[in-house]
């Protein structure tokens, strides 16, 4: 197994890792959140069961206070067919019972009319008050708001009936509970407010339109009747209102959703894996950067070491060489010995091409491939068979040294997939922007998982290979000429290599 197979293998344990990681967090999130929830939704509902508890005092306390305001109005009526008899009455034991009866409502104030809406008797005011005859009048006006007037037919004769009407008004003792009653409604409407658990709340009428009160809401946009429409129907989606009998006739409603604080511990997970992800692409990609800075520096070094190693004994040969010719060795001998010296040299310049920017010119790539396959021909299996056609001069922007190298490398590899038996074609494509230069053997293939990875340093098949080739290729096409190369078509038939230069 190389060095790739291992890294793809620590890839995928580790993102396996990563993967149980967060699910095991997104996991015990969501059951701190569903056990915070019920949490507060059961404090939603003690709350909710202590306002219907006052709600039910409240209403005991309205239908006692309707007890004593139907009896205060018995006690008027029985003073009103006291003071009719009081005038009818023969009998002077009935009289004064009657007049008894009169002088015993002490509380209640009353006023008498006659048909033509004279006061023509009151009882029970401030007797400084009423020195003020617009006072009594006002009196009258606002009982006559209250409740309906009490008729006295007092009948003074077989033909002569005297009308008036009575009216009344709550006693003082009456007012001041009833007001100490709305004052406890108010209170307990407050209450809502106050004592919300914490939890947006929303106190509606019957309706369920019109708001009467709310708590813990954005103070920002409570004026908004939009916003506090959609966050009653949000309320609904999340749990049933609660209906509270007020004074056993109305029915009002309260809502209430989730806190925000619970709101926001539903979606942190998320923003939390989303940060701690953006903070890893971000460090892996420096990290990634910087290791690639690294390996240029080691490739530059090693290029520019290799240069220089090969300066000193190149121009030994060089000087044997013609040590050589001055004592008259064989022509033969001579010629062969300056090709591998030409090739050393090339071999040289690309390295130290390779440590420094190399400069791109106009070349005509046919020219170029065929030079190249010149050179490779003689020094490969005869078994292989290099097919390249085209007669057309196609110009690409190319260092000539380099690009040789490039395919030297490719088609190396092409024979010694197709173990030195088979057919590689070349075809050089001139499009309007790009040219593209195709390599096709009819070795094994590539699987499609390593289409990349062949491209990285030290991927080989090779037992005593280096896994260099393919790399320094995809170095000197990319880096250098700005181009591309990849794997275009891999199968059991064979491969193709594409390479995309500048024009």
């Amino acid at each position: 197994m190389n060095i790739y197979s291992k890294k793809q293998r620590w890839k995928l344990l580790l993102a396996g890792a990563a993967i149980l990681i967060v699910m095991a967090s997104l996991w015990y999130t969501n059951i701190l959140v569903k056990q915070i929830a019920d949490e507060e939704r059961e404090k939603v509902q003690l709350w909710a069961e202590a306002i219907q508890s006052k709600a039910k005092l409240v209403n005991y306390t309205s239908e006692l206070f309707t007890k004593i305001s139907n009896e205060e109005r018995n006690r008027i009526e029985i003073w009103a067919e006291a003071s009719k008899r009081a005038f009818t009455a023969n009998n002077n034991d009935d009289i004064s019972f009657y007049i008894e009866i009169i002088a015993g409502n002490t509380t209640i104030p009353v006023i008498v009319i006659d048909e033509q809406g004279n006061i023509v008797n009151h009882r029970n005011f401030d007797s400084e008050k009423t020195k003020d005859p617009n006072y009594l009048k006002q009196e009258l006006e606002a009982m006559k708001a209250t409740y309906p007037p009490i008729d006295l037919d007092i009948k003074l004769s077989r033909y002569e009936t005297l009308k008036q009407q009575l009216y009344y008004k709550d006693s003082k003792i009456f007012s001041e509970l009833k007001k100490v009653m709305d004052d406890l409604i108010e209170s307990f409407i407050s209450e809502i407010v106050i004592n919300s658990a914490s939890v947006p709340v929303i106190y509606t009428d019957s309706s369920q339109t019109n708001i009467i009160e709310y708590g813990n809401l954005n103070p920002n946009k409570v004026n908004n009747p939009d916003y506090l429409t959609q966050t009653i129907e949000e309320m609904k989606l999340q749990n049933e209102p609660i209906a509270v009998t007020i004074d056993n006739k109305t029915i009002n409603y309260i809502f209430y959703k989730d806190s925000e604080l619970l709101q926001q511990l539903k979606y942190y997970p998320f923003i939390q894996f989303f940060i701690i992800g953006l903070f890893l692409i971000i460090a892996y990609y420096l990290f990634s950067t910087s290791r690639k800075v690294e390996q240029n520096q080691v490739w530059v070094g090693m290029a520019k070491e290799t240069a220089h190693q090969l300066g000193t004994p190149l121009s030994s040969l060089i000087a044997w060489v013609e040590y050589l010719e001055a004592k008259d060795t064989d022509e033969n001998t001579i010629n062969e010995l300056r090709k591998d010296i030409n090739r050393l040299e090339m071999i040289t310049e690309r390295f130290s091409k390779i440590g420094s920017v190399p400069k791109l010119e106009s070349e005509n790539l046919t020219e170029v491939v065929e030079h190249t396959l010149d050179y490779l021909k003689v020094r490969i299996s005869k078994k292989v068979n290099i097919i390249f056609d085209n007669t057309n001069e196609v110009f690409a922007q190319v260092n000539p040294s380099l690009f040789s190298w490039v395919l030297e490398n490719i088609i190396k590899n092409a024979v010694d997939a197709m173990k030195g038996e088979g057919n590689i074609n070349i075809n050089l494509v001139d499009q309007s922007q790009y040219i593209y230069v195709d390599i096709a053997d009819t070795g094994p293939g590539i699987p499609r998982a390593k289409h990349k990875t062949i491209f990285e340093p030290g991927f080989t098949t090779k037992q005593r290979g280096w896994g260099l080739g393919l790399s320094l290729t995809k170095r000197i096409i990319e880096n250098y000429h700005s181009g591309k190369i990849f794997v275009k078509q891999s199968d059991a038939m064979g491969t193709v290599f594409r390479i995309v230069l500048n024009k």
